[in-house]
């Protein structure tokens, strides 16, 4: 990644997440650029998406962060482009709510694919079997946790269940202390979990996951299958919620005796 930015200093850096990015950080997060689709629309109407047109501005950008590292993609930054960003009509957009039904649809995607991504970590990680011995495993573990982010460190320690309790404290070190104390068997399930996020974080990281999962003989699709009912669930509990009639209110105290004295 350093030497594809060296090379080409004019790549756009760009993060698969959104958010707000650190000041004065020169990578853009997802909802401050529009990626150019590589495949082909299926129909005029998937057509007319701004994610399968290209403009003036589009350009060559690289994943610096998230998933995906390391990969080139086209992308549109430009938050005046009349293509991806079309101007108000009367204070609103004229396709304003398909686009943000399609930004909620790819935030939607995204979310099930990244719990499905957690989801089939665990799977991995509960499929590894106990080979060598303790003392090796912790001494691999240790330093395999040393080489994560503090971020992919996060990830490893939320699979084992182990969380910051102060906000000065570092995740890595909690989770450090914590494999020192732990049995064989997971300490061999950090090791091949570790492994898979550091392999992840400098590579394909869709590959890196299912090529372990195929390895270990994790069932993905039974797993995204899951996720995806789960989601599904939330939202149908979500809209039933707030189409919930809400109670009558109640008369005022002197209405109430007068009422009552009639």
């Amino acid at each position: 990644m350093a030497k594809a930015v060296t090379a080409k200093p004019e790549l756009v850096q760009i993060s698969t997440a959104y958010g707000t990015q650190k000041e004065g950080s020169p990578v853009l997060p997802r909802n401050k650029y529009t990626a150019i689709r590589d495949d082909k629309p299926k129909s005029n109407d998937e057509a007319k998406r701004p994610e399968f047109k290209v403009c003036k501005f589009t350009t060559d950008a690289i994943v610096t962060e998230g998933s995906d590292i390391g990969t080139i993609h086209k992308v549109c930054k430009n938050p005046d482009c009349p293509i991806h960003h079309p101007k108000k009509v009367n204070g609103a957009s004229a396709n304003d709510a398909q686009f943000k039904a399609e930004q909620e649809k790819r935030r939607r995607e995204e979310a099930i694919a990244n719990a499905t991504g957690l989801r089939v970590l665990y799977a991995i990680g509960t499929a590894v079997p106990v080979r060598l011995m303790k003392r090796d495993l912790l001494f691999v573990a240790e330093r395999m946790v040393n080489l994560l982010d503090e971020n992919r460190a996060a990830i490893l320690a939320k699979q084992h269940g182990i969380k910051k309790t102060k906000e000065n404290e570092s995740v890595g070190k909690l989770f450090l202390a914590f494999l020192r104390r732990a049995e064989e068997s997971t300490l061999g399930r950090a090791v091949v979990e570790a492994a898979v996020l550091l392999t992840a974080s400098r590579g394909n990281a869709s590959h890196v996951l299912r090529d372990a999962a195929e390895f270990y003989k994790v069932d993905v699709a039974a797993i995204t299958t899951t996720v995806k009912q789960e989601f599904a669930s939330k939202e149908k509990a979500k809209t039933a919620k707030k189409a919930a009639p809400k109670p009558p209110a109640k008369a005022p105290a002197k209405t109430a005796k007068r009422a009552a004295a009639a």
